[in-house]
Parts: C-alpha cells; structure tokens; sequence
C-alpha cells in the first residue's frame, strides 16, 4: 500500500492525536526498565549464538542490567567477533566456548540468552533451564509444539524466568497503538486484518567458513550452507509463516485479544530453486466472532514491503516497516482513496528480525522520536526486552510476551504450515 504524502501526514497526525498528550515511551515504562533491576545488581549471563540476528541482541545488552560472561558459538568467526565487539564497548572480555553444555557446567551465571537456528531451541532452553537458569530465547519459542511444552513445563518445575524474543511486544509505537487506539475503540469492530510481508530478494545468505577445513557436520549440519542458510531447510526453519510471519501474527494476535481457530494456506518454491522451504505463501487465520486475518510473504516482489492493516467499523490502523503509525477514521474529511506510486528506496529488510541489518553492522539507527512518526530507534525494543527480562528475575516485573502467548504463536504457525502443504482446512492446536 502506498499512500500519497499528504494522507500519511493526516494519518500520522490522527495517531498523535489518539495519544491524547500521554508520552508513548513514559506511558510504556521504558525509561523505569532502562533503569535496570533495582536490586540484586546485573544478572550474571552467557550468551549462546551472536551470530548474524545474535550480534543485534548482543549488541543491546547494557551493563546497568546483565553482566555478559561468556559467549557460545559453533562458529569460532561469530566467537572471536562477539568477544571483540564487547571488549571495543568496555566490557571485560568473555570466556568462550563452542559447547553450550560445557558452558553451562562451567560458568557461575543466573540466565542464559538464545539466538540460534530454530530446531534448536527446545534442547538448548531446556538444558539451561534444567541447569537452574533463566532463558531469553529468539523467536520462534521453538520449531513445534512438542518442543514449547517442554520448555514451559521445565520452567514452570523450576519457576524459572522464560521469555520469548517476540520484540513488537516491546517496541513503544505498537504498545502505544495497541494501548490508544485498539483497546480505546477508536476504529470500532475489527473483522479484518491484511499482513504483509513482502521483499524482492532471495533469502540465501552469502558468508564464507571460517577455515578451508572447517566442518559443522558433528552439529547437525552436513555442510557449510546447511547451517548458513539453514532457514531454506525444512529440518531446521519453519519457513516464511514463522520466520518473518510470526512477528505479524503475534501482533494481530494481541490486537484482537484471541488466538486463531483454523488456518488455510497456498503457497510453494516458485521463484528459487535452492531450497526447500516455500518462497512464497498465502494464509489465511480464522479468530472467533467471524474475524479473518490474510498473511502474505513473497520473495519477487517489494511494493507493499512490510504493513499490517486494522480494518475496524470506524477506520483503519496501519503500521508500515519504518516505524510508521497512521490512523484513518470515518470522521477525517477525506478518506485515503489516491494512490501515488513513489520511488523505493531499496531498503528491504535483509534479515528475519525487526532491525536493519545497518543496525546490525554498528552503523547508528534512526534517531528516537515521537512514536508512530517514523523515527523511533529500531533497536530499542531489543534493549526494553532484555532489561525486562533481568528486571523479571531480579524483582518479578512482568513479561511482554511470555510462554503462552509464543506457544500460540507457534501454533498458528505450524498450523498454517500444513494448511499449505495439504491445502486443507486446518485447526490451531494449543498448549495443554
């Protein structure tokens, strides 16, 4: 969807003005979080994979609330940079390992943070967790059902801390919409949302290994681009629905206040053929009170990029990519019918995260600003989720996201999975 410039100012206007004068960040608490736990000091944690999405969370940590003391990596590259950039930000250089198990059995730390492929997140979450340590796991919770049940059960024995890298749940522009605009009834009844997320690139990544020898078979990787590009492969990646999806959904899934019944999909490898895993795929979520939710991701094509659309009885919400809120109403003067066709800019989000991959390299992120404007730091709903996590452990501040929501989140994802293999019409399992 592309809007003239005059409509994205109205609809930016009418967002701040649905804000009613409440600062968004003061309202979300975020400056009390940054503050750090106010008690008991940083937690003492191990960080286990900074690879390419891992160096975006690594690089958020802040010594007011973690005390990062070791770093774990298959990939001695990831290993040497991840201790190099800390030690560049004053940190006291961590000590490395290429064994998360000997990590955890060595090391005097409280909690552990996660950021490696998906299928294997439920052994190393509940490894650590077993060990007595709180976890911070990337998104998705974990590669199936199965694997979510045994990480909430294992928490739950335990009454360990366990969070779930869903970052919109922290990002201050959705809160804020969420919190004055959703739960306000600005726009009404909601009965339909469209979700797109949409770039015109391939997903494969291009990265040398770290030695002419080196060799990840004994990980579970057969070869070099088994584990580099290891979101093409079925075995480990649940594709486009919840690599890139899962953010949307779970978002829709709060904005609604339910979880989806039944999924129906399409899709297929129809523009690559170096993969396993669908480049292309059309989903449809069935929510209670005859709701419909559409998802499309599609590798050929950037128009709509990255936009989320809240269609209620009384106007629109849209969230765009760039950190842009803008809200419609059956009370504006003129409703955003024109289209102007603009030039792209080619900045497509390379990377299956909400950050830039400019961000990711150290270059700065955009300067903070007022929340829906377009100008908010991408980055600092990775600082928000991992300060409340410490906060969680240190005083019981309450999670964003939390085991639940990201099992449903799960859910929904590998039911519209099969509703694409099968082409059937396919229900959403929960979390007993």
């Amino acid at each position: 969807m592309t809007l003239t410039d005059e409509e994205r100012r109205r609809g930016r206007r009418n967002f701040l003005k649905a804000l009613a004068g409440v600062p968004p960040l003061a309202a979300f608490g975020a400056a009390a979080v940054l503050d750090g736990p106010s008690r008991g000091g940083p937690v003492k944690a191990g960080f286990i994979g900074p690879g390419r999405q891992g160096k975006v969370l690594l690089g958020q940590c802040r010594r007011e609330f973690i005390d990062l003391r070791a770093i774990c990596d298959i990939n001695p590259r990831n290993r040497a940079e991840a201790a190099e950039g800390l030690v560049k930000l004053g940190w006291p250089r961590p000590t490395l390992y290429e064994d998360w198990r000997e990590m955890l059995a060595k090391e005097d730390i409280e909690a552990v943070l996660i950021a490696t492929p998906l299928w294997t997140h439920a052994e190393m979450a509940t490894g650590a967790l077993a060990s007595g340590r709180h976890v911070l796991v990337e998104k998705m919770m974990a590669y199936d059902l199965e694997g979510c049940a045994r990480m909430a059960e294992e928490a739950r024995t335990r009454r360990l801390v366990l969070e779930i890298g869903y970052n919109r749940f922290y990002a201050p522009h959705y809160q804020a919409a969420y919190d004055h605009v959703i739960q306000a009834g600005v726009i009404g009844d909601i009965f339909h949302v469209r979700l797109m997320y949409h770039r015109k690139q391939s997903w494969r990544r291009t990265s040398a290994p770290p030695s002419p020898d080196y060799s990840p078979a004994r990980w579970g990787y057969p070869t070099w681009d088994h584990l580099v590009n290891w979101r093409l492969y079925r075995q480990y990646s649940q594709g486009l629905v919840a690599e890139l999806g899962g953010h949307q959904i779970g978002t829709t899934c709060q904005f609604l206040g339910s979880a989806p019944t039944h999924a129906l999909g399409s899709g297929g490898t129809y523009r690559f053929t170096d993969r396993e895993v669908n480049d292309h795929v059309y989903v449809i979520l069935e929510h209670p009170k005859g709701r419909t939710v559409t998802f499309s991701s599609i590798e050929s094509n950037d128009f709509d990029h990255i936009t989320e659309q809240f269609m209620g009885t009384k106007g629109t919400l849209v969230i765009g990519s760039e950190g842009e809120v803008m809200l419609f109403t059956d009370t504006d003067s003129t409703t955003p019918t024109g289209i102007e066709v603009t030039r792209k800019d080619g900045n497509a989000v390379l990377d299956a995260s909400e950050s830039r991959v400019a961000d990711a390299r150290g270059r700065p992120a955009a300067q903070p600003g007022a929340a829906g404007t377009g100008g908010e730091d991408r980055l600092l709903p990775y600082r928000l989720e991992i300060a409340t996590f410490c906060s969680a452990i240190r005083t019981g501040t309450p999670l964003r996201c939390g085991v639940e929501r990201a099992a449903q989140i799960t859910a929904t994802c590998v039911a519209a999975n099969k509703a694409i293999e099968t082409r059937t019409h396919v229900p959403v399992a929960t979390l007993t």
